[in-house]
């Protein structure tokens, strides 16, 4: 099953039409409260992520479900230039962009970046030196996995990294990463998708 393809927008109110999709879903497949409530929260998290990217961006999003797995799809071309990017966040007093923080602004962070940026060079804190071996490219085409990420996390935390503790923590407090059972995003060029997995026991 696939759901409608909708386009997404930061600049608009876009969350109600994304949960009117979720809705769709929930009667369809008539899963249980727990399943829709689930679907819910991450269709949010994704929505609210969608609504923080820097500039003028849209999108499109759309459901999946395949033997129980529902997949949630964000896919967005960074129109993004390094200049662009650096015009406006020199419009905050800090010069960096303030909301990237927690698991879902990390996340938001790759949609954000510079679509000419070397992925390879790119300085977020979920890009570990462990992941980045575990990638096949090292230049503009690559994936990062929530699952890859916490178990590169859970080693450095058991050699007691301060930085990888935080991150630990980032982690835990995440809806997303409490909800959902991975989160993969991946880059081609400008064009970066999202996908959450949830398997439903319904």
């Amino acid at each position: 099953m696939k759901s409608d393809v909708i386009e997404v927008s930061n600049q608009q109110a876009q969350t109600d039409i994304a949960l009117r999709q979720v809705e769709k879903v929930v009667a369809y497949k008539e899963l249980s409260k727990k399943s829709a409530l689930h679907l819910r929260l991450l269709a949010e998290e994704m929505m609210g992520m969608v609504r923080s990217i820097t500039g003028e961006t849209r999108g499109t999003f759309w459901i999946e479900d395949e033997d129980g797995v529902y997949q949630l799809h964000l896919v967005v071309n960074t129109p993004m230039t390094s200049g662009k990017r650096e015009k406006l966040l020199s419009a905050a007093s800090s010069g960096k962009n303030e909301s990237a923080k927690g698991l879902m602004g990390r996340l938001r962070d790759l949609f954000d970046r510079n679509a000419d940026a070397d992925i390879a060079a790119y300085t977020n804190p979920l890009f570990t030196h462990e992941m980045m071996e575990s990638t096949s490219s090292l230049s503009m085409d690559w994936e990062w996995s929530m699952l890859r990420y916490e178990d590169a996390l859970a080693q450095r935390v058991k050699k007691q990294e301060k930085d990888a503790m935080e991150a630990w923590d980032e982690l835990e407090k995440s809806v997303v990463a409490h909800v959902a059972d991975d989160v993969k995003v991946s880059i081609k060029g400008p064009r970066v998708e999202m996908t959450i997995f949830k398997k439903m026991a319904d």
